[in-house]
């Protein structure tokens, strides 16, 4: 059989899951604190027909090796982690990370490692406690669930550093918990699990130990918290058309080269008649 029907699905089989990444790019384009992906390609290891003759000067020259390429996998599916654009809502419960850093969520008091996420749009529930959209339990700087709020709290805000400033019933106002959040080394390693979060791993940091810190921290390089604002989707529509438009192409010539191979194999067919 011709190489090239294979390099040509090679081919189809990246571009699909090319355009199966745009997909889910555009599909989060308004989802608050999405990361974009992309993937990268790299080439099968090559035939080698001929190898390497060295020169041997002033008697003969060298030759290059005589290679085939087998055609193309996939090289890598990144999760780009730049900054997405600013929404301003002025709920003072929608929080925005200026800079690096994630927020810390768990599902219960007693999960060890918590998980991570850039959405900032929590509530109080009824228990008084700051969640997430589904019910996830805030943390402060240390790594555990951020306390209730006190009944005797009659209003609250929340600084750059993410300390809850408390408004008392005594018209007072006191420094409260402070929201935590963690610098990740490596946060193209985090594991995507869904519900905007990501679970820590190996390669994102080393030995998987999380260290919650505080935010606005420049010994820790973590970002300002800004509240009254959410981070946005950093998908650029644009750049993801343009990408669908070479993957959709780039389709469409692997495709002709299965269908130039099945000809040539016709015609080879039907040398015997």
């Amino acid at each position: 059989m011709l190489r090239s029907m294979y390099s040509g699905v090679s081919g189809m089989r990246g571009f699909q899951t090319k355009l199966d990444v745009i997909g889910n790019n555009i599909a989060n384009v308004n989802t608050v604190g999405f990361k974009a992906g992309r993937v990268m390609f790299k080439d099968i290891m090559s035939q080698t027909v001929s190898g390497v003759t060295a020169p041997n000067e002033g008697e003969s020259g060298g030759v290059n090796a005589k290679q085939i390429g087998l055609g193309v996998s996939i090289g890598s599916i990144d999760t780009l982690h730049t900054g997405g654009s600013a929404m301003t809502t002025n709920n003072p419960l929608d929080l925005r990370i200026d800079g690096d850093g994630f927020f810390l969520v768990k599902l219960s008091p007693d999960q060890e490692v918590p998980f991570l996420t850039r959405a900032g749009d929590f509530h109080l529930d009824a228990a008084r406690q700051l969640v997430t959209s589904d019910g996830l339990l805030v943390c402060d700087a240390g790594g555990e669930v951020l306390e209730p709020i006190g009944e005797d709290v009659t209003a609250f805000s929340i600084a750059a550093d993410g300390t809850i400033i408390q408004k008392m019933s005594t018209g007072e106002t006191e420094a409260g918990n402070q929201i935590g959040v963690a610098k990740v080394t490596n946060p193209e390693g985090l594991e995507k699990i869904g519900g905007n979060l990501y679970r820590v791993t190996l390669n994102a940091i080393a030995d998987g130990a999380l260290e919650p810190t505080t935010a606005n921290n420049a010994e820790t390089g973590t970002g300002a918290i800004v509240a009254g604002q959410l981070e946005m989707s950093n998908v650029d529509l644009t750049g993801e058309f343009t990408e669908m438009i070479v993957a959709q192409r780039g389709f469409q010539a692997n495709s002709r080269i299965i269908t130039t191979s099945d000809e040539i194999l016709q015609e080879v067919v039907n040398l015997k008649r």
